[in-house]
């Protein structure tokens, strides 16, 4: 009877806590990670580092002074590489920060390249390798899949012109930045949340005081939604032709601004004189260059040039471009390559052909064209976002329905400014349809006496 006491009163309440750990590494990993996973990663980091770092090839041989000092007054014989010095370990709900000062010899490229072997002896999700400053790296770890059901931190970015659209798998936010990366690349096929991605950009851009002006040569079914929020909206080749042709009008009108007062850029502009910054969304820009025939192609070839001159000269105006599309190659037309050049950020998700995945990031991150090969069809959203340095990471998009979106862009209509040079493609929008609240399910009964 006592035993059977025992096994109740201790073997249950183990059973118990064996069974919540499950449930919370398989629906509730953040909090399995700081309960469990945190700690014992901790652990397992302190007792193996050094033998880690020394197996993986990022160890030195010890100065002449040090191999002195260790021969003459610690008295020891041996004297062991060096590793790198541990700075700081920091613990997040996602994974681990470990700070590191490198020693002369190794450089970030070394810790980058075992990124992998680091990762599979810690027995973490992934290990990424950022350099801090001349020295210092910092290993971004994670201990579980941050990108299977994604979460955006609580912590946004702020600024000017700067809004996080995804979330990295080192648990950090991705984000977009048009100050310092003003013109974009987004490819992707369909069903590969390229779409996505583009809705939760404009859900985010939709709060901050910018014009939002759309190309949407689908007949507007992607962005006629959003046009509470939109100053301007082109929905056929030729409504993109006069709209590009407005924006560079308007483009230099502001360069006109900046040489009257002196300055290089929009930002350098007195608050009460500056003009609000544009951000152009293309939904597709294969549209825009195709053609049908040879009386098309006069268009064509004016919409590119228009495209590669807002891209070249357009950032000190504050003009901002989002080039989207489901292919992206030099067999589009003349300027096609050009354009991309322009265009410094590049975010890629599934592509159906390769050659997608070299325009899109073969000139600045080669090493990232594999990644995107690999991206499977059942994770939409996944993508590879490379920037001009080299550098790549995965991203993907939290998941935002069309409904809320077009909830969004109408609570913020107000902030819609009104451009004259745009007025001609301003989209028509009932008031009715910016007032209106949501539409009750079921028609109220007037009570009768």
């Amino acid at each position: 009877m006592a035993d059977l006491t025992v096994l109740w009163e201790v073997g249950l309440p183990l059973a118990g806590a064996g069974g919540g750990i499950r449930y919370a590494k398989a629906r509730a990993p953040r909090v399995y990670w700081s309960l469990v996973g945190l700690p014992v990663a901790r652990v397992r980091f302190a007792v193996s580092y050094r033998a880690t770092m020394d197996v993986c090839g990022l160890t030195v041989q010890p100065s002449r002074l040090r191999a002195f000092l260790v021969r003459n007054l610690a008295r020891r014989g041996d004297v062991q590489p060096v590793p790198p010095k541990v700075r700081r370990v920091r613990g997040s709900s996602t994974g681990m920060r470990v700070t590191l000062r490198l020693p002369a010899g190794l450089e970030p490229a070394d810790v980058i390249a075992a990124s992998e072997r680091l990762r599979h002896a810690w027995g973490v999700h992934s290990v990424a390798v950022v350099e801090t400053r001349p020295g210092f790296v910092e290993l971004r770890m994670t201990g579980y899949d941050v990108l299977r059901r994604v979460k955006m931190p609580r912590r946004r970015p702020t600024g000017p012109m700067t809004v996080p659209v995804a979330l990295r798998e080192d648990g950090t936010a991705f984000v977009r930045d048009y100050r310092k990366v003003p013109h974009a690349l987004t490819l992707g096929a369909n069903q590969s949340g390229k779409s996505m991605y583009l809705r939760n950009l404009i859900v985010e851009l939709a709060r901050l005081p910018v014009a939002l002006v759309g190309i949407d040569c689908k007949r507007g079914v992607e962005q006629r939604r959003y046009a509470p929020r939109l100053s301007a909206l082109a929905i056929t080749p030729d409504e993109a032709s006069g709209l590009l042709d407005a924006l560079v009008d308007e483009m230099e009108s502001r360069f006109d601004l900046l040489s009257a007062h002196g300055a290089a850029d929009l930002w350098d502009l007195p608050e009460e004189v500056r003009p609000v910054p544009i951000v152009l969304l293309v939904d597709e820009v294969a549209e825009l260059f195709l053609i049908t025939g040879k009386k098309d192609e006069e268009r064509r070839d004016r919409m590119v040039m228009q495209l590669i001159r807002l891209g070249q000269l357009a950032r000190a105006a504050a003009i901002y471009l989002e080039i989207c599309g489901q292919r992206f190659g030099s067999d589009l037309g003349k300027g096609a390559t050009s354009l991309r050049a322009q265009l410094t950020g590049r975010v890629v998700h599934r592509v159906n052909d390769k050659q997608t995945a070299d325009m899109g990031l073969g000139d600045i991150a080669p090493d990232a064209v594999a990644a995107v090969t690999a991206i499977p069809p059942d994770k939409p959203g996944v993508a590879v976002a490379g920037d001009s340095s080299g550098g790549w990471s995965r991203i993907r998009t939290p998941e935002l329905s069309a409904d809320e979106a077009t909830a969004v862009c109408v609570q913020y209509a107000r902030l819609a400014p009104a451009l004259p040079v745009l007025a001609p493609y301003r989209p028509l929008v009932t008031t009715e349809a910016v007032s209106a609240g949501p539409v009750p399910l079921v028609k109220p009964i007037p009570a009768t006496h």
